[in-house]
């Protein structure tokens, strides 16, 4: 049997019109693009399956599903799901490698139940069964069946690409990943299989789970009766922190955290742990409170209808609206217009000349 030609292939020539895709879209490997095709075939295999059959005479649904099961309509369905109209190198691809596919259908799938291992890696050759790697599918380092010990990714795993050497995962170092990297220790080891666990924040190095069991103690833990402890190094002579900032210890550190706005030196968080008050700011109740200047026995504003008023660690005066403002006084509107009244009247006469 002969599909029919795509009828996405007559988008070729718009297609080859088309700016260039951006690099940072990385086209697919052969091997990716191969993937993705048996993966679809897959798929159409679950949607097709007893397709248009759901009831009435079951003998007969069996008898004809059975047909239906195998046929070549089945797979000419199959086939044209396969691939999106604007997928060109899909369709392509389709186009190219139709023959094996409805060969491996009709005559081979039994044989070769797995489409993958058939279509991608023994006929077309652009993958590897999974654990191999490279032009020869070679086995990866550790062997196919558990590449890296398991403990890590083998290059090329599965392509026809890499060089079959192990990216380790974390906690696990050495070509084969079986070592354990600074900070981990091997709680499981024997001929197939190595197991690497985190030790405790405390240590650096260990031989076990526990503060206990470090051979070496993290910077900012120090070796106590046998166990490495947290260092205080807020409670060191030297403080590590500025003047107007509070030290906070944290496991094998510590952070430095600003003091209230109200301090002038502090101990901690809040105006209750200031060492001294700014000015404009008073001890009241245990922590620094902002003084009211305003409400004060001795005025804050001296100067006579002049209005106070509080603000944050300090007062601003104001003469009130429409009041004139002079050196030492807020003077109302009548006062001020009579007073310049007054003025013009004693201004000396001009005689005529």
């Amino acid at each position: 049997m002969r599909l029919p030609r795509r009828a996405a292939l007559g988008l070729l020539p718009l297609l080859l019109l088309l700016p260039p895709a951006p690099e940072a879209a990385k086209k697919p490997t052969p091997c990716q693009r191969c993937r993705g095709l048996v993966d679809k075939f897959n798929q159409g295999l679950v949607d097709t399956a007893k397709k248009n059959f759901g009831g009435g005479n079951t003998a007969w649904e069996e008898k004809t599903l059975s047909k239906y099961e195998s046929s070549e309509i089945r797979l000419l369905e199959i086939l044209e799901g396969l691939c999106e109209s604007s997928d060109f190198e899909c369709n392509q691809m389709l186009e190219a490698q139709e023959e094996h596919l409805e060969a491996w259908w009709l005559q081979l799938k039994n044989e070769y139940p797995d489409l993958f291992e058939w279509f991608c890696v023994k006929t077309l050759k652009v993958c590897c069964s999974p654990g191999t790697y490279g032009p020869d599918c070679l086995a990866c380092q550790g062997g196919s069946q558990r590449p890296c010990s398991g403990n890590g990714h083998c290059s090329g795993d599965g392509s026809r690409q890499g060089d079959g050497s192990c990216r380790c995962h974390v906690g696990y170092q050495g070509p084969l990943c079986t070592d354990c990297m600074d900070g981990y220790f091997s709680s499981l080891r024997n001929e197939t299989h190595s197991v690497c666990t985190a030790c405790d924040e405390a240590c650096k190095t260990c031989s076990g789970p526990t503060n206990r069991d470090c051979g070496e103690c993290q910077v900012g833990w120090v070796l106590d009766e046998g166990a490495c402890v947290d260092v205080d190094e807020c409670a060191a002579e030297t403080p590590p922190c500025s003047a107007a900032q509070f030290c906070k210890n944290a496991n094998g550190s510590y952070t430095c955290e600003e003091c209230d706005s109200s301090c002038v030196g502090c101990t901690g968080e809040g105006p209750g742990n200031c060492k001294e008050c700014i000015p404009g700011y008073a001890r009241e109740h245990g922590q620094c409170a902002d003084v009211d200047e305003c409400s004060l026995a001795e005025k804050a504003c001296v100067r006579k209808n002049e209005n106070c008023y509080n603000t944050p660690g300090s007062y601003v005066c104001v003469c009130p609206d429409g009041f004139e403002e002079t050196e030492d006084a807020c003077v109302p509107p009548a006062e001020a217009e009579a007073t310049e009244e007054e003025s013009l009247t004693q201004l000396p006469a001009h005689e005529d000349l």
